[in-house]
């Protein structure tokens, strides 16, 4: 029979035809639907994203973070080694973070273990990495269980006017620092070229590991301190404001800054590092810079 064999009155061919058709639609209606659900998705982690920075800038005041510093600049939370702080990291993921929605810990492995395959000399590049999040810590319930808004998120000056490069700079106008004359000027509290170490950030997990780092004693160099304080200061080292306050050595740390953020930003990928592989040689980093126990 011309026109293809028939079987209970319908063309086999065409009805596979018709069979593929459909089975194509369903695919790209599930296809389509999939893509929006990570649309949905996006758009519910931008908007948490923008809630949290409502949160940050109405409450990051000068007064707020003077008085943070201060109290953890005591160091009386608790002792513990820096590998126990990196596994209770297991337990947190940055809300803050749109991309990635892995614990903490793969985020600073994953940037440590990139440094040290392109920097394989510089051991203090590598833990720099490993602990440069650790601050978070703070949002464990045994260290205060700050909210997030306290935590992470971009740092800045306080004390001074805020930059319009800061993310969403108009949720500022909630602060009631920016109607104090005496911090609502480019330069508020500071002088020219003051040098960063005699600004006041915002509080958040990068001041706290650098006071840790640094009343413990570390012997990670300078610029492995200015990276720890400062890789949340995108205004700075992403925009580059603020540069007025800088000294001259701060210029000389930025480029470190900048060298090191490059791979803090690329390693929020969905890879996954085994912490057990990689541990001997952080370790044996920690026992170098570090003592034991720290105080936190």
């Amino acid at each position: 029979m011309e026109g293809g064999v028939r079987c209970h009155g319908g063309d086999i061919h065409g009805r596979r035809n018709k069979v593929e058709g459909v089975w194509g639609k369903i695919q790209s209606n599930a296809l389509r639907s999939n893509c929006f659900r990570e649309y949905q998705e996006r758009i519910r982690r931008r908007t948490l994203v923008e809630f949290f920075y409502i949160q940050n800038h109405a409450n990051q005041t000068y007064e707020f973070g003077r008085r943070k510093k201060e109290e953890y600049g005591k160091l009386d939370k608790r002792m513990m080694g820096i590998w126990e702080c990196c596994e209770n990291l297991n337990e947190f993921v940055d809300q803050n973070d749109p991309v990635s929605e892995q614990p903490l810990i793969q985020h600073l492995l994953k940037t440590a273990e990139a440094l040290r395959k392109d920097f394989p000399d510089l051991d203090w590049l590598h833990l720099t990495a490993l602990i440069h999040g650790l601050g978070k810590v703070m949002l464990h319930p045994s260290f205060g269980g700050e909210p997030p808004w306290a935590v992470v998120g971009d740092t800045f000056p306080v004390g001074c006017a805020f930059s319009e490069s800061i993310v969403y700079p108009k949720y500022f106008a909630a602060n009631p620092d920016v109607k104090n004359e005496n911090f609502s000027t480019k330069l508020g509290l500071y002088t020219e070229n003051c040098g960063l170490d005699n600004v006041t950030m915002s509080w958040g997990h990068d001041e706290y590991m650098y006071l840790v780092a640094k009343g413990n004693n570390t012997t990670l160099p300078p610029a492995a301190l200015f990276i720890l304080r400062f890789h949340s200061f995108y205004a700075l080292h992403y925009a580059g404001k603020y540069d007025y306050l800088m000294n001259d050595e701060d210029k000389e740390m930025l480029k470190w800054l900048r060298v090191f953020n490059k791979y803090g930003l690329c390693s929020k990928n969905n890879m996954t590092i085994n912490p057990e592989e990689v541990k001997p040689y952080y370790i044996s980093l920690i026992h170098k810079y570090f003592p034991a126990q720290l105080r936190w």
